[in-house]
């Protein structure tokens, strides 16, 4: 019996209810349009006869792969941003329809600067989500284990700082900003980890801390003496241990500062959350960099900011490479950093001569 658009008792939703090549068929459809109940059972006939005659995978969506993926386990919040805008631009494409000419074309419609995005932009936001996509319905038998090219990711130069470089920053820095630089440096967090600390994760007698990887997973990390040293100077240990300082003029208030809770939080989607102060400690240290010039927005008077070509990141290459420096130990390294592979750590061997053991040692205590 082919499928009947009806109605249920009180209901002005309509339902479709049939038989499709044996299989019994009764659901909503949604809407309590009646144009548009019809389509939508015109379309469920279709499918459940293309899938009846040629298997599941014939019909299952990318929507539909999407849904089941994000219901499987939590996914972070940097993952969903990406699904979201796949999921955007491929809607119900039959998962067995997108190939390397879909992933091209994806690439044009989601970066912001389409085809000539470079390599590593593609592959993290593009290529990885979409694959552990079509991968996890591979498994379950909804389409072909997918085959993409990958695309040529340019490798970046690794930078970090000497001791006294090290040295030249943290003095540079607003006070408040010092003590996150010296935890930077000395443990190897990743910013976001850093600035989602909490003091009740956080022990000063047995100079030990947790933190929470983008993973999710749990690391606990020793402190250096510099670290406690820094830590010990803070107050108020409630709360996030690393917060902002901001400008407190509102309402014809005094002009002053106030400390704020905690950092903006992006979701760990992006960064930049102490942006300014690093470019004003970066400049004052002398550091190498660039001006950027533009005209405001309702303006007719150029600003300029400086861009330092170190970003906060580099404090983390710093800690391996001191790291590996004072141990000449890879794997103490992976697992002291937090780090997935032996390949992402081999990176920062022979990085730093062995003649700065002393130096590196001496700004650690």
């Amino acid at each position: 019996m082919p499928l009947k658009i009806i109605t249920r008792g009180n209901s002005k939703t309509f339902y479709i209810r049939g038989t499709v090549r044996g299989q019994s068929v009764f659901e909503s459809t949604g809407t309590t349009n009646a144009e548009q109940a019809e389509a939508y059972r015109a379309k469920r006939e279709a499918e459940l006869w293309t899938e009846s005659v040629y298997g599941k995978r014939a019909t299952v969506t990318f929507a539909h792969a999407v849904a089941a993926y994000m219901e499987a386990e939590p996914r972070t919040e940097t993952t969903r941003t990406h699904l979201r805008r796949l999921l955007a631009h491929f809607g119900t494409t039959k998962l067995e329809s997108i190939g390397q000419q879909e992933l091209d074309d994806a690439y044009k419609a989601i970066l912001t600067k389409g085809a000539q995005a470079t390599g590593a932009t593609k592959l993290r936001a593009v290529l990885t989500p979409l694959r552990a996509v079509l991968e996890f319905a591979a498994i379950r038998g909804w389409c072909n284990k997918p085959a993409f090219q990958r695309p040529k990711v340019q490798q970046v130069r690794m930078q970090f700082l000497r001791p006294a470089e090290a040295t030249a920053l943290v003095e540079a820095a607003a006070p408040h900003i010092q003590p996150l630089l010296i935890f930077l440096i000395g443990t190897g967090a990743r910013m976001s980890e850093a600035l989602e600390l909490e003091w009740k994760d956080v022990d000063l007698v047995g100079k030990r801390a947790v933190v929470w990887q983008k993973q999710g997973d749990e690391r606990h990390i020793d402190l250096p003496p510099v670290v406690v040293h820094a830590l010990e100077g803070i107050k108020g240990r409630v709360g996030r241990v690393f917060r902002p300082v901001r400008s407190r003029t509102p309402y014809g208030a005094k002009s002053g500062k106030q400390i704020g809770t905690a950092y903006y939080n992006t979701g760990r989607t992006g960064g930049g959350q102490i942006k300014n102060a690093w470019a004003t400690a970066c400049k004052k240290a002398g550091f190498a960099g660039y001006d950027r010039v533009w005209i405001p927005k309702g303006s007719d008077k150029p600003k300029t900011k400086f861009v330092p070509d170190l970003t906060p990141h580099c404090l983390r290459h710093t800690y391996a490479t001191w790291h590996y420096c004072l141990h000449k130990d890879l794997i103490r390294l992976k697992d002291d950093g937090g780090w997935r592979t032996i390949t992402m750590v081999t990176r920062y061997a022979k990085k730093m001569p062995i003649r700065y053991q002393e130096e590196i040692e001496e700004w650690l205590t």
